[in-house]
């Protein structure tokens, strides 16, 4: 898990002017996250969650803005826009909850399965 911005370039590969245009939190962001943690291990899918879980907004966005994206082997990472209420513990386990239904719909659609290109 990264929370730092810098991180998030230098490791999993989010491009510096996408975070300095766009901030941290953003569909695109999550998606070059889910792309880049699925190169790091080597695996057949990438999962990434970035958001405002709280107290305060972030670069505009307000609390409960989350973005959860799914990466396979196809041209571009499944990506979903969550909204949810409630403190940051509430909001942090409904992110997991989340970033698990797309991964399990994307297990489920075959996102990772060589043989769908």
């Amino acid at each position: 898990m990264t929370y730092a911005t810098g991180t998030k370039a230098s490791l999993l590969g989010v491009p510096e002017d996408l975070l300095a245009a766009e901030g941290a939190v953003h569909p695109d962001v999550a998606a070059h996250m889910a792309r880049g943690a699925r190169r790091l291990a080597g695996a057949d899918l990438g999962l990434a969650v970035t958001g405002v879980a709280g107290p305060e907004p972030q670069d505009g966005r307000p609390v409960g803005t989350v973005y959860a994206a799914v990466a396979g082997t196809g041209p571009a990472p499944r990506v979903e826009h969550f909204r949810f209420d409630g403190d940051r513990s509430g909001i942090r386990y409904r992110t997991v909850e989340g970033a698990l239904a797309i991964l399990v719909a994307a297990v489920h659609d075959g996102v990772a399965d060589h043989t769908r290109g």
